[in-house]
């Protein structure tokens, strides 16, 4: 068989072209898909490559362009289209796992769940949240026994600061499904999770109107990236 080479002439083996211990489909198989690169795992979903480039290369040159898992997250269909090697037919493959995995990230267990910790509350909207390019603010409503109340709410988007946040729009869901408490959670698009000032401010004005209104506000995440803050293990914004 000929080997494959690109313009520059470096050689470039076709999938079939590597042993079969070293195929990124047959390597699940036998081990499962954590053994794989996010890279192999992209592999699988476009299936083959182009001229000079076989698709784990196709894969590692989206990722590059992209700027990882993150950016793949976040782009559209015109976006991905915009790829070389990426056609209708893969920029919807792709995107369709995309969206698989968040109605998987988002979809409450049988039992509601319970929150027990900042990182049970942060796995809730990490997936969802960690793709968006401006802020969101969620809130995630409990019962007296820290079991959560429906799908975390969007209530907000935008820059998140205390001159245009209504506070009483955090807490009208909650009122009314009688919540005992609630969780924030919002992002930071450059991935970095540090609570700013304005975060702190934030928190602090939701705590005092969490205590007229007898709704606990137990948590303030800040997640970035695939990353989070929890402002309440840092006592920003909490006190007492």
């Amino acid at each position: 068989m000929a080997e494959k080479t690109d313009l520059a002439g470096e050689y470039r083996p076709r999938i079939l072209d590597l042993p079969t211990n070293d195929r990124p489909r047959e390597r699940l198989e036998r081990e499962g898909p954590a053994v794989l690169s996010n890279a192999e795992l992209l592999a699988i979903l476009l299936r083959v490559g182009i001229a000079g480039e076989n698709a784990v290369r196709v894969a590692e040159r989206l990722l590059a362009q992209l700027n990882g898992l993150a950016g793949l997250h976040r782009a559209g269909f015109a976006d991905l289209r915009a790829q070389k090697g990426i056609g209708p037919a893969k920029a919807a493959q792709l995107q369709a796992a995309i969206e698989l995995g968040r109605r998987i990230a988002s979809t409450p267990a049988e039992d509601r769940p319970t929150i027990s910790s900042p990182a049970d509350a942060a796995n809730l909207l990490m997936y969802q949240m960690a793709g968006l390019d401006q802020e969101y603010l969620y809130v995630i409503l409990l019962d007296t026994r820290n079991r959560v109340l429906g799908r975390p709410l969007e209530v907000y988007h935008g820059s998140l600061n205390t001159s245009l946040i209504r506070v009483g729009e955090l807490f009208r869901e909650a009122i009314k499904v009688n919540a005992a408490g609630l969780i924030v959670a919002h992002n930071h698009p450059s991935g970095d999770p540090s609570p700013s000032p304005e975060d702190v401010a934030v928190t602090r004005a939701l705590v005092e109107a969490g205590k007229l209104l007898d709704i606990a506000v137990l948590d303030h995440l800040v997640i970035g990236g695939y990353r989070f803050v929890s402002l309440k293990e840092r006592g920003l914004g909490f006190s007492g």
